[in-house]
């Protein structure tokens, strides 16, 4: 399943929010789904598929659907449908994710590092993340992944707030918002189950490992910030 475009009709309102609706699409036979909204809805209604789930006491998925335009990732619509009555959700597959996490950067006298770390069976350099939970801020998520990866304490950067978007292999639509952390220790406890390894690097090497043009975007904005610290 991929965030495709549907139509649809509602038959229900069942919270401020949550409707259930018939839609279908191309692909998508007439299928009974829960749309999930924070704007104004009409009876006829466009719409994307935003997840699919199983619910204890229903046969089958259900599609959750929201409108052009709005995106819901995981723990809020998790809140949301907690709020039907009679069933109880079962598993959830979202196809919009987000994460948070940190450039950390360890500035001594000579010169400043860059910590970069592969991910299990990763091939590429990049910076610790990881998925944002239900209650959480961004800049709480950045902080506990990075403290949980690398077991770093860090400070985060005041007005540095960076994201990254992708679609790899053009399913699942992925957000990482970063923030800059400086940490002051170099001193890394690596998650094992999480991280496979790790590296501290000067500027000009990060640009070096690292692959993707997200990421050597976001070096870059690092960069300009860190030489702007007075220390």
């Amino acid at each position: 399943m991929i965030a495709e475009n549907v139509h649809g009709m509602l038959f229900g309102n069942i919270s401020d929010g949550l409707y259930s609706a018939y839609v279908s699409a191309a692909t998508i036979s007439r299928r009974s789904a829960y749309v999930v909204t924070r704007k104004r809805i009409k009876e006829y209604f466009d719409g994307v598929v935003v997840a699919v789930a199983e619910f204890e006491g229903l046969t089958g998925e259900r599609l959750i659907v929201s409108q052009p335009g709005e995106i819901f990732y995981e723990p809020e619509l998790r809140q949301v449908l907690g709020k039907l009555r009679n069933v109880r959700l079962k598993s959830l597959h979202c196809l919009y994710e987000k994460s948070c996490g940190g450039i950390i950067f360890f500035k001594t006298r000579q010169n400043v590092k860059i910590l970069l770390v592969k991910n299990n069976n990763g091939r590429y350099w990049s910076f610790p993340k990881g998925h944002i939970e239900e209650g959480e801020t961004e800049q709480e998520t950045a902080i506990r992944e990075i403290k949980e990866e690398t077991g770093l304490d860090v400070t985060l950067v005041n007005h540095f707030r960076e994201i990254s978007e992708y679609c790899p292999f053009g399913k699942i639509r992925k957000r990482v918002v970063f923030f800059l952390a400086r940490a002051f220790t170099d001193n890394v406890k690596i998650q094992e189950e999480e991280i496979d390894s790790y590296i501290w690097v000067d500027l000009q090497q990060a640009r070096k490992l690292c692959s993707y043009d997200n990421d050597l975007r976001i070096i870059e904005k690092a960069e300009t910030t860190i030489h702007l610290m007075r220390n």
